[in-house]
């Protein structure tokens, strides 16, 4: 007989644990995210009105991803390439308006291919089934984002070229690619960001359709294609804040500011912008006989409790 296990296993435990230590959203429009197919998903999660939710096994399985970081640096150096700015101490790219990004590394050379050529490092960990379309297809097609990623990259470092480095978590093969810069790509995804970041007004979704493969299984798709307003509170989904082009966060129900992240996550929203937004479905719904959206709507404005805003006056 084999005994049951007990809900409080080990697993559960550790799982439950990554749970409660998780990241908390990044304060800036990053880099990494510049290549998602979705403005409004973009626009969303820069301001924390959808936040993914991992269980504590996805969240090991990143853990795994910025430890074999460590690993892979190591590798290179012990075969003779100069690498530098890695782990703790990334090398940095801002480009205003709330866009920047860290970097896993910048090679100064000794690479085989390249020996006295400068590169933008890059380094993934991917399934097994991700990573087959990898060496089947190249980065740009198989993972734009990540190719997005180093355009960008490179275009903060004035480096031409970017070194791809991913690694099968199911048998450890690795898989290299220099990529080339492409001016185009970096301009068009960095002005998309910073475009993003500062529109006051939420853009269309990548579809309409419900059934869309890249919607159905996205972190907004109840407040997409169902209308649910979010779930989240704090001084971003405040429609008294907005973000300004310094890459600072102003109040304007206190005329403040440069708002610290750290208060930015703490604040209560004493509008949620989500309501107003659902007005677009008010309106279609009136235009359709259907008042009923309108209706929803104007319960959830009423029912919300507009608590004072814990923000001081001066922060």
């Amino acid at each position: 007989m084999i005994i049951p296990e007990p809900m409080h296993n080990v697993q559960n435990l550790i799982d439950a644990h990554h749970e409660k230590i998780a990241e908390l959203p990044r304060p800036h429009m990053g880099a990494s995210t510049l290549g998602h197919p979705c403005d409004r998903w973009l626009w969303l999660s820069f301001r924390w009105a959808v936040l993914p939710q991992f269980p504590g096994r996805v969240l090991r399985l990143f853990r795994r991803g910025q430890m074999e970081e460590t690993t892979i640096v190591r590798d290179l150096r012990d075969i003779g390439v100069d690498i530098r700015n890695t782990n703790e101490n990334q090398a940095r790219v801002t480009f205003g308006a709330h866009v920047s990004g860290s970097i896993d590394g910048v090679i100064e050379g000794g690479l085989p291919e390249a020996p006295n050529k400068r590169h933008v490092a890059e380094f993934k960990t991917h399934s097994k089934k991700s990573f087959d379309d990898m060496v089947k297809n190249g980065v740009k097609k198989s993972k734009p984002m990540h190719w997005v990623q180093m355009q960008v990259y490179m275009q903060g470092t004035n480096i031409d070229r970017a070194f791809y480095l991913a690694v099968c978590k199911d048998d450890d093969r690795i898989y290299t690619e220099r990529v080339n810069y492409e001016k185009e790509a970096a301009d068009k995804a960095i002005a998309r960001g910073k475009r993003l970041a500062l529109e006051e007004r939420m853009p269309p979704p990548l579809s309409t359709d419900p059934s869309w493969y890249e919607c159905k299984f996205c972190d907004a798709y109840q407040f997409c294609h169902k209308q649910e307003p979010t779930k989240e509170s704090n001084c971003r989904t405040c429609a008294n804040v907005t973000p300004l082009e310094d890459s600072t966060w102003r109040c304007e129900r206190h005329d403040a500011n440069e708002i610290p992240v750290e208060f930015q996550r703490r604040g209560v929203a004493v509008t949620l912008f989500t309501l107003i937004l659902c007005l677009g479905s008010a309106k279609k719904a009136i235009k359709n006989g259907k008042p009923s959206t309108l209706l929803r709507v104007k319960k959830l404005r009423m029912a919300r409790k507009r608590p004072m805003c814990l923000q001081a006056k001066r922060f």
